[in-house]
């Protein structure tokens, strides 16, 4: 059964984590934060949850969120089979959202590692560990702000190894698949 925001806060109390906690109307996108001009300190995500060619590979895709990923470049990089956008199922199978409710907190739900975690290196890489990152507790009427160090410890708390990775970026405005 998947974590809900009860269980993510007694962790958080459990490892000692603290973050800002703001409740808005629901953004099921990094689009709808802008449409309400919703404005908050930090880094703005986009959370992307991808599969390979076969459905046997996931990943969690995290960006700025105003990138456009080039998935076909992606693909070629890390030498892996086309990828493509998983399915909801897939998404509340191995994440234990729903769509628009995905975040890196969502990895809480993936004790199997069924879900490799990859970072953009444009919003990873030149932060320090005071940096705050945007959210969703599964959630997308809420986002926390979350310091880089408080990742990195729920990461290690998982055994979610991140990897950090130089996108491939489009311009114009939709995502290459």
């Amino acid at each position: 059964m998947a974590a809900d925001i009860d269980a993510l806060s007694a962790l958080f109390a459990e490892l000692k984590i603290d973050c800002e906690k703001l409740v808005h109307p629901p953004l099921a996108t990094a689009q709808a934060a802008d449409e309400i001009a919703l404005h908050r300190p930090g880094v703005r995500l986009k959370n992307l949850f991808l599969r390979d060619n076969y459905g046997r590979r996931h990943f969690l895709l995290i960006t700025a969120h105003d990138a456009l990923v080039d998935l076909k470049a992606l693909s070629k990089a890390q030498q892996i089979s086309r990828l493509g956008f998983a399915s909801d199922e897939r998404l509340a199978k191995y994440l234990g959202v729903q769509p628009g409710c995905v975040s890196m907190l969502a990895l809480m739900n993936d004790p199997q590692h069924h879900v490799e975690l990859w970072l953009d290196e444009q919003i990873w890489a030149g932060f320090d560990e005071y940096a705050l990152y945007h959210c969703h507790p599964f959630d997308n009427e809420q986002t926390w702000l979350m310091p880089k160090a408080a990742l990195l410890q729920l990461f290690a708390h998982w055994g979610h190894q991140p990897l950090v990775l130089d996108l491939a970026k489009r311009s114009g405005t939709t995502i290459n698949t």
